[in-house]
Protein backbone atom coordinates (compact mmCIF):
# COMPACT_ATOMS: atom_id res chain seq x y z
CA UNK A 1 0.00 0.00 0.00
CA UNK A 2 2.60 2.36 1.07
CA UNK A 3 4.59 1.56 -2.33
CA UNK A 4 1.39 2.47 -4.29
CA UNK A 5 0.85 5.63 -2.75
CA UNK A 6 4.55 6.47 -3.20
CA UNK A 7 4.43 5.41 -6.95
CA UNK A 8 1.21 7.81 -7.06
CA UNK A 9 2.92 10.82 -5.84
CA UNK A 10 6.20 10.29 -8.35
CA UNK A 11 3.91 10.17 -10.89
CA UNK A 12 1.66 13.27 -10.10
CA UNK A 13 5.06 15.26 -9.49
CA UNK A 14 6.05 13.75 -13.09
CA UNK A 15 2.78 14.91 -15.01
CA UNK A 16 2.88 18.49 -12.37
CA UNK A 17 6.08 18.93 -14.13
CA UNK A 18 4.92 17.81 -17.88
CA UNK A 19 2.20 20.74 -17.55
CA UNK A 20 4.15 23.42 -16.43
CA UNK A 21 6.93 22.68 -19.00
CA UNK A 22 5.53 25.10 -21.74
CA UNK A 23 5.38 27.78 -19.21
CA UNK A 24 8.75 27.47 -17.50
CA UNK A 25 9.62 27.49 -21.27
CA UNK A 26 7.53 30.65 -22.11
CA UNK A 27 8.92 32.22 -18.70
CA UNK A 28 12.71 31.61 -20.08
CA UNK A 29 11.72 32.74 -23.14
CA UNK A 30 10.33 36.33 -22.42
CA UNK A 31 11.58 37.08 -18.75
CA UNK A 32 14.76 34.58 -18.37
CA UNK A 33 16.82 35.61 -21.18
CA UNK A 34 16.41 39.30 -21.53
CA UNK A 35 17.51 39.20 -17.99
CA UNK A 36 20.58 37.56 -18.96
CA UNK A 37 21.29 39.36 -21.81
CA UNK A 38 20.94 42.76 -19.42
CA UNK A 39 23.55 41.06 -16.82
CA UNK A 40 25.88 40.55 -19.63
CA UNK A 41 25.88 44.25 -20.81
CA UNK A 42 26.02 45.83 -17.52
CA UNK A 43 29.76 43.87 -17.66
CA UNK A 44 30.53 45.43 -21.10
CA UNK A 45 30.87 49.08 -22.48
CA UNK A 46 28.18 48.55 -24.90
CA UNK A 47 26.72 51.79 -26.93
CA UNK A 48 22.95 51.90 -27.99
CA UNK A 49 24.05 53.25 -31.57
CA UNK A 50 26.20 50.09 -32.02
CA UNK A 51 25.12 46.85 -30.11
CA UNK A 52 27.37 44.39 -32.27
CA UNK A 53 30.65 45.79 -31.08
CA UNK A 54 31.64 45.94 -27.30
CA UNK A 55 34.04 44.83 -25.01
CA UNK A 56 34.28 43.31 -21.59
CA UNK A 57 35.02 45.55 -18.94
CA UNK A 58 34.08 43.78 -15.47
CA UNK A 59 32.62 45.49 -12.70
CA UNK A 60 33.61 48.91 -14.48
CA UNK A 61 30.23 50.12 -14.84
CA UNK A 62 29.66 49.16 -10.63
CA UNK A 63 32.64 50.51 -9.47
CA UNK A 64 36.33 51.04 -10.81
CA UNK A 65 39.48 53.13 -9.09
CA UNK A 66 41.05 55.17 -11.27
CA UNK A 67 43.81 57.90 -10.67
CA UNK A 68 42.94 58.23 -7.08
CA UNK A 69 39.35 58.23 -7.78
CA UNK A 70 36.43 55.90 -7.97
CA UNK A 71 33.78 55.48 -10.97
CA UNK A 72 31.15 53.54 -11.55
CA UNK A 73 27.51 53.37 -10.83
CA UNK A 74 28.36 52.93 -7.20
CA UNK A 75 30.09 56.02 -6.84
CA UNK A 76 27.51 58.12 -8.76
CA UNK A 77 25.49 60.68 -5.91
CA UNK A 78 22.77 60.41 -8.54
CA UNK A 79 22.44 56.82 -8.78
CA UNK A 80 21.77 56.82 -4.55
CA UNK A 81 19.67 60.27 -4.47
CA UNK A 82 17.59 57.87 -7.35
CA UNK A 83 17.79 54.22 -4.80
CA UNK A 84 16.43 56.90 -2.03
CA UNK A 85 13.86 58.22 -4.02
CA UNK A 86 12.44 55.24 -5.12
CA UNK A 87 12.64 53.25 -1.55
CA UNK A 88 11.23 56.52 0.00
CA UNK A 89 8.40 56.59 -2.69
CA UNK A 90 7.67 53.05 -1.79
CA UNK A 91 7.18 53.04 2.03
CA UNK A 92 5.17 56.03 2.15
CA UNK A 93 2.96 55.25 -1.15
CA UNK A 94 3.07 51.29 -0.04
CA UNK A 95 1.62 51.96 3.41
CA UNK A 96 -0.89 54.58 2.72
CA UNK A 97 -2.56 52.48 -0.25
CA UNK A 98 -2.14 49.56 2.48
CA UNK A 99 -4.02 51.79 5.49
CA UNK A 100 -6.71 53.06 2.53
CA UNK A 101 -7.14 49.79 0.56
CA UNK A 102 -8.07 47.91 4.01
CA UNK A 103 -10.41 50.69 5.28
CA UNK A 104 -11.91 50.65 1.77
CA UNK A 105 -12.54 46.85 1.80
CA UNK A 106 -14.13 46.97 5.47
CA UNK A 107 -16.33 49.59 3.86
CA UNK A 108 -17.19 47.31 1.07
CA UNK A 109 -17.22 43.91 2.96
CA UNK A 110 -20.69 45.17 4.78
CA UNK A 111 -24.08 44.88 3.03
CA UNK A 112 -25.93 47.86 1.16
CA UNK A 113 -28.03 48.76 -1.32
CA UNK A 114 -25.97 49.15 -4.48
CA UNK A 115 -22.99 47.80 -3.18
CA UNK A 116 -21.71 45.97 -6.22
CA UNK A 117 -22.17 49.22 -8.45
CA UNK A 118 -20.21 51.41 -5.95
CA UNK A 119 -17.19 47.80 -6.22
CA UNK A 120 -17.61 48.41 -9.50
CA UNK A 121 -17.14 52.02 -9.48
CA UNK A 122 -14.34 52.02 -7.12
CA UNK A 123 -11.80 49.55 -9.21
CA UNK A 124 -12.34 52.53 -12.26
CA UNK A 125 -9.05 54.67 -11.06
CA UNK A 126 -6.85 51.15 -11.24
CA UNK A 127 -8.72 50.24 -14.33
CA UNK A 128 -7.26 53.22 -16.08
CA UNK A 129 -3.87 53.32 -17.64
CA UNK A 130 -1.17 54.75 -16.22
CA UNK A 131 0.18 56.67 -18.71
CA UNK A 132 -3.69 58.16 -18.97
CA UNK A 133 -4.30 58.60 -15.40
CA UNK A 134 -0.77 60.12 -15.05
CA UNK A 135 -1.58 62.41 -17.89
CA UNK A 136 -4.86 63.53 -16.68
CA UNK A 137 -3.18 64.44 -13.30
CA UNK A 138 -0.91 66.41 -15.03
CA UNK A 139 -3.42 68.63 -16.75
CA UNK A 140 -5.29 69.02 -12.80
CA UNK A 141 -1.89 69.56 -11.31
CA UNK A 142 -0.84 72.47 -13.55
CA UNK A 143 -0.57 75.87 -11.92
CA UNK A 144 -1.58 77.76 -14.89
CA UNK A 145 -5.43 76.01 -15.40
CA UNK A 146 -5.45 73.29 -12.80
CA UNK A 147 -8.72 72.04 -11.39
CA UNK A 148 -6.66 71.32 -8.42
CA UNK A 149 -5.27 74.85 -7.98
CA UNK A 150 -8.67 76.53 -8.61
CA UNK A 151 -10.27 74.13 -5.60
CA UNK A 152 -7.63 75.40 -3.22
CA UNK A 153 -7.43 79.11 -4.16
CA UNK A 154 -11.51 78.96 -3.95
CA UNK A 155 -11.32 77.49 -0.29
CA UNK A 156 -8.64 79.94 0.54
CA UNK A 157 -6.19 77.32 1.76
CA UNK A 158 -3.28 78.73 -0.82
CA UNK A 159 -2.73 82.13 -2.27
CA UNK A 160 -1.31 81.85 -5.43
CA UNK A 161 -1.22 78.15 -7.85
CA UNK A 162 1.46 76.17 -6.79
CA UNK A 163 3.55 74.21 -9.57
CA UNK A 164 2.81 70.57 -8.09
CA UNK A 165 4.83 68.62 -10.57
CA UNK A 166 7.41 70.90 -11.27
CA UNK A 167 8.33 72.35 -7.28
CA UNK A 168 11.32 70.14 -6.35
CA UNK A 169 9.89 70.36 -2.26
CA UNK A 170 5.86 69.48 -3.95
CA UNK A 171 6.58 66.92 -6.83
CA UNK A 172 7.69 63.85 -5.19
CA UNK A 173 4.23 64.61 -3.21
CA UNK A 174 2.17 65.11 -6.36
CA UNK A 175 3.56 61.66 -7.73
CA UNK A 176 2.71 59.84 -3.91
CA UNK A 177 -0.75 61.02 -4.59
CA UNK A 178 -1.70 60.16 -7.96
CA UNK A 179 -0.18 56.84 -7.24
CA UNK A 180 -1.78 56.30 -4.29
CA UNK A 181 -5.00 57.05 -6.40
CA UNK A 182 -4.48 54.64 -9.10
CA UNK A 183 -3.38 51.86 -6.64
CA UNK A 184 -5.58 52.13 -3.56
CA UNK A 185 -8.25 50.44 -5.39
CA UNK A 186 -6.16 47.68 -6.47
CA UNK A 187 -5.34 46.83 -2.05
CA UNK A 188 -8.83 46.81 -1.56
CA UNK A 189 -9.61 44.49 -4.33
CA UNK A 190 -7.07 42.22 -2.59
CA UNK A 191 -8.12 42.63 0.98
CA UNK A 192 -11.81 42.14 0.08
CA UNK A 193 -11.51 38.98 -1.46
CA UNK A 194 -9.94 37.91 1.87
CA UNK A 195 -12.12 39.58 3.90
CA UNK A 196 -14.88 37.33 1.89
CA UNK A 197 -13.60 34.34 3.01
CA UNK A 198 -13.15 35.07 6.87
CA UNK A 199 -14.63 32.30 9.05
CA UNK A 200 -18.00 33.74 10.22
CA UNK A 201 -18.08 31.78 13.53
CA UNK A 202 -15.27 33.20 15.08
CA UNK A 203 -17.01 36.42 15.09
CA UNK A 204 -20.16 34.82 16.58
CA UNK A 205 -18.06 33.23 19.24
CA UNK A 206 -16.44 37.19 20.09
CA UNK A 207 -19.80 38.95 19.88
CA UNK A 208 -21.09 36.13 22.72
CA UNK A 209 -18.21 36.63 24.48
CA UNK A 210 -19.06 40.57 24.06
CA UNK A 211 -15.69 41.68 21.94
CA UNK A 212 -16.42 45.12 20.49
CA UNK A 213 -15.57 45.35 16.61
CA UNK A 214 -12.41 47.80 17.40
CA UNK A 215 -10.65 44.77 19.75
CA UNK A 216 -12.20 42.06 16.90
CA UNK A 217 -10.83 44.09 14.17
CA UNK A 218 -7.19 44.07 16.18
CA UNK A 219 -7.48 40.65 17.16
CA UNK A 220 -9.56 38.64 14.64
CA UNK A 221 -9.84 40.23 11.68
CA UNK A 222 -5.70 41.80 11.54
CA UNK A 223 -4.50 38.42 12.29
CA UNK A 224 -6.53 36.22 9.55
CA UNK A 225 -5.55 38.89 6.95
CA UNK A 226 -1.94 39.47 7.34
CA UNK A 227 -1.32 36.17 4.37
CA UNK A 228 -3.22 38.29 2.31
CA UNK A 229 -1.81 41.52 3.61
CA UNK A 230 1.67 39.94 2.87
CA UNK A 231 0.39 39.17 -0.45
CA UNK A 232 -0.81 42.24 -1.89
CA UNK A 233 2.16 44.39 0.09
CA UNK A 234 4.69 42.27 -1.76
CA UNK A 235 2.61 43.02 -5.11
CA UNK A 236 2.46 46.85 -4.42
CA UNK A 237 6.13 47.10 -3.51
CA UNK A 238 7.08 45.52 -6.56
CA UNK A 239 5.28 47.86 -8.75
CA UNK A 240 6.35 51.02 -6.81
CA UNK A 241 10.00 49.67 -6.99
CA UNK A 242 10.04 49.18 -10.53
CA UNK A 243 7.77 52.67 -11.06
CA UNK A 244 8.67 54.59 -14.15
CA UNK A 245 5.38 55.45 -16.29
CA UNK A 246 3.89 57.56 -13.22
CA UNK A 247 7.08 59.95 -12.37
CA UNK A 248 8.39 60.09 -16.37
CA UNK A 249 4.68 61.34 -17.68
CA UNK A 250 4.80 63.69 -14.67
CA UNK A 251 8.14 64.85 -14.04
CA UNK A 252 9.95 63.47 -17.02
CA UNK A 253 13.80 63.60 -15.88
CA UNK A 254 13.59 65.83 -12.88
CA UNK A 255 16.44 64.80 -10.87
CA UNK A 256 13.88 65.57 -7.25
CA UNK A 257 11.60 62.45 -8.77
CA UNK A 258 14.05 60.53 -10.45
CA UNK A 259 13.67 56.85 -9.46
CA UNK A 260 16.03 53.68 -10.19
CA UNK A 261 13.96 52.80 -13.20
CA UNK A 262 13.83 57.03 -14.79
CA UNK A 263 17.69 56.53 -14.06
CA UNK A 264 18.22 53.28 -15.84
CA UNK A 265 15.64 54.57 -19.34
CA UNK A 266 17.98 58.36 -18.98
CA UNK A 267 21.15 56.12 -19.35
CA UNK A 268 20.25 53.97 -22.02
CA UNK A 269 18.09 56.05 -24.27
CA UNK A 270 19.34 59.62 -23.42
CA UNK A 271 23.31 58.91 -23.00
CA UNK A 272 22.78 55.87 -24.93
CA UNK A 273 25.02 53.94 -22.73
CA UNK A 274 24.04 50.51 -22.39
CA UNK A 275 26.53 49.23 -20.73
CA UNK A 276 26.50 51.61 -17.74
CA UNK A 277 22.25 51.30 -17.98
CA UNK A 278 22.41 47.91 -17.99
CA UNK A 279 24.22 47.95 -14.31
CA UNK A 280 21.15 50.40 -12.96
CA UNK A 281 19.03 47.77 -14.12
CA UNK A 282 20.48 44.98 -12.84
CA UNK A 283 20.86 46.69 -9.42
CA UNK A 284 17.22 47.64 -9.80
CA UNK A 285 16.26 43.85 -9.74
CA UNK A 286 18.52 42.86 -7.06
CA UNK A 287 17.31 45.77 -4.67
CA UNK A 288 13.63 44.62 -5.58
CA UNK A 289 14.31 41.09 -5.46
CA UNK A 290 15.94 41.65 -1.70
CA UNK A 291 12.86 43.84 -0.62
CA UNK A 292 10.56 40.98 -1.87
CA UNK A 293 12.92 38.19 0.20
CA UNK A 294 12.64 40.80 2.75
CA UNK A 295 9.16 40.76 3.54
CA UNK A 296 8.16 37.36 2.72
CA UNK A 297 10.82 36.82 5.51
CA UNK A 298 9.11 39.12 8.30
CA UNK A 299 5.80 37.39 7.13
CA UNK A 300 6.94 34.14 8.22
CA UNK A 301 8.77 35.25 11.41
CA UNK A 302 5.57 36.86 12.06
CA UNK A 303 3.71 33.68 11.27
CA UNK A 304 5.77 31.31 13.06
CA UNK A 305 6.09 33.89 16.25
CA UNK A 306 1.97 33.60 16.78
CA UNK A 307 2.03 29.88 16.26
CA UNK A 308 4.53 29.37 18.83
CA UNK A 309 2.66 31.36 20.78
Amino acid sequence: MASASLDLGRSRVRAAWVFLAPTLVALALVAGWPLVRTIWFSFTDAELADLSNYSFIGFGNYLEYDEGEWYGLLADPDWWHAVWLTVWFTLISVSLETVLGLIVALALSQPFRLRGILRAAVLVPWAIPTVVSAKMWAWMLNDQFGVINYVLIGLGLIDQPIAWTANPDTALWAVIMVDVWKATPFMALLLLAALQMLPQDCYEAAKVDGVGPVKAFFYITLPLLRPALVVAIIFRALDAMRVFDLIYVLTSNARSTMSMSVYARQQLVDFQDVGYGSAASTLLFLITAMLTLTVITLGRLGRDGDGLR
